[in-house]
């Protein structure tokens, strides 16, 4: 049976890792390999700079051993096609890029800007909830 294909967005990343939740049950089942996580250069590097956040009080050191974390388990995408759908804030245009490039079933994100798009090509745009409830 194939795995499911998803994109998680940098704020699920970092819940997942920092808070727990839903996040945290979607990154268990990245840890399990029973997701097939994809992630972008442009995702991986915001990822970084949001972690090293003086707020969250994550050594250097721990991040480092966090992102090496991520680049082990994460497949990476390198997307070759720009998108500019979402015009509000436009960062949120690599998430989408990155879903395209890996040819991704759903896009799991607490982010509105993404959520109220529910789909994108033959995306779905999910909360951690909903797909938590779906899987």
């Amino acid at each position: 049976m194939p795995k499911t294909k998803a994109v998680l967005d940098t704020n699920i990343l970092i819940s997942g890792i920092l808070f727990g939740g839903n996040p945290r049950q979607i990154f268990e089942l990245v840890i399990q390999g029973k997701i097939d996580a994809y992630i972008s250069p442009a995702i991986f590097t915001e990822f970084k700079e949001v972690l090293i956040r003086p707020k969250f009080g994550i050594t250097h050191e721990k991040c480092f051993l966090i992102s090496k974390e991520i680049e082990n388990l994460f497949c990476f995408v390198f997307p070759q096609v720009r998108v500019d759908l979402i015009k509000d804030d436009p960062d949120d245009n690599i998430i989408l890029e990155c879903a395209l490039a890996a040819d991704g079933e759903y896009i799991i994100t607490g982010d509105s800007h993404l959520l109220t798009l529910k789909s994108f090509d033959k995306i779905k745009i999910i909360s951690p909830a909903m797909f938590i409830t779906g899987f």
